[in-house]
């Protein structure tokens, strides 16, 4: 038996109306999500200032059969000027001064400059559900940057359940930090600790112009705070050439 056009305009009207309450209902979630990110972040800056890492980078040209290998000192001053100090490096100097250089002089320029922090006011936030990562849930967003700024970047970011704040991020920069660079593609892992979300490891995979595929791997360790007499020497490409092996 066919439905009357009154009847199946009222049901229509119900599905239509129970999606857009659906609808509702999960942006309200999605935007409770955003807020607590967002005041769960607050002052994760500041908190990440006066502090040294270390740091250990780990590079590589597949093409070439190129590697190379520098451990270093990673400091975040008290206004926020990231520098890095080389203790050793092994491994071909064409890492050391193409690779390595390069992507330490471009995080000291984001650094100086002030990369936007991932928020509404920057970017744009779609919510993506809830994913399970190492046997904890964690809330997805899919972001754009709404300006193409130095250290944007288009991809996901993922939410702790509990805290709320960041435990990776993951997508393609924005805007390449140099005409060496073709495509910048990473990965960021972060482990909280007394509510900060600390640098874990960065994972990037970077097509140059010149030698193909680029490969890197960044893990960070042992952060603590800088003692107040104690500065750190920001890494130029001149530099690193005379970083002892």
């Amino acid at each position: 038996m066919f439905l009357s056009a009154r009847v199946l305009i009222a049901v229509l009207s119900l599905c239509f109306t129970g999606g857009l309450a659906l609808a509702e209902e999960a942006s309200v979630e999605s935007q409770s999500i955003l807020d607590q990110y967002v005041k769960a972040t607050e002052g994760q800056r500041e908190k990440l200032r006066g502090v040294t890492m270390d740091v250990n980078i780990a590079a590589e040209l597949p093409k070439l059969q190129k590697r190379g290998t520098m451990i270093a000192l990673r400091t975040i001053s008290k206004v926020g000027r990231i520098t890095y100090e080389a203790l050793k490096f092994e491994g071909d100097n064409t890492i050391k001064k193409e690779l390595i250089a390069r992507y330490l002089s471009a995080e000291t320029e984001v650094g100086s400059k002030g990369a936007p922090p991932i928020t509404p006011q920057y970017y744009k936030f779609k919510f993506k559900g809830v994913n399970a990562r190492e046997g904890k849930n964690v809330y997805v967003f899919q972001l754009s940057p709404k300006k193409k700024l130095p250290g944007t970047f288009k991809g996901e970011l993922w939410l702790d359940t509990e805290t709320y704040l960041p435990v990776r991020e993951q997508g393609q920069l924005a805007k390449n930090p140099s005409v060496f660079i073709r495509r910048f593609q990473f990965e960021r892992t972060y482990e909280i600790k007394d509510g900060v979300a600390v640098p874990k490891h960065t994972h990037g995979v970077v097509e140059t112009r010149l030698w193909g595929k680029a490969e890197m791997d960044v893990n960070f360790s042992n952060l603590q705070e800088l003692p107040s007499n104690e500065t750190s020497s920001l890494i130029t490409g001149s530099q690193l050439a005379n970083t002892p092996h």
